[in-house]
């Protein structure tokens, strides 16, 4: 599928339509200013965005993750 190329003024008039459109489509839309390419309007895929929970189930917490790692003697020592 060919990537459509929009000019900036005629993205800024019709932008709601033309984020509809990438929505429904899926096909993304290259702004350009002047002739080059300025910004690029992409579909947004939120099984592979969603960072919060991404790692949920992934991961196993082994040991304390709050106490300190080395005792106040310890640290006395690396001195």
């Amino acid at each position: 599928m060919k990537t459509r190329t929009m000019p900036a003024g005629k993205f800024k008039a019709q932008c709601l339509a033309v984020m509809d459109e990438v929505q429904k489509k899926r096909q993304a839309v290259v702004i350009t200013k002047r002739g080059k390419p300025v910004a690029k309007l992409v579909p947004v895929d939120l099984a592979d965005d969603e960072i919060i929970g991404s790692w949920r189930g992934k991961l196993k917490v082994v040991g304390d993750i709050v106490s300190p790692a080395l005792s106040s003697k310890e640290w006395g020592d690396l001195g």
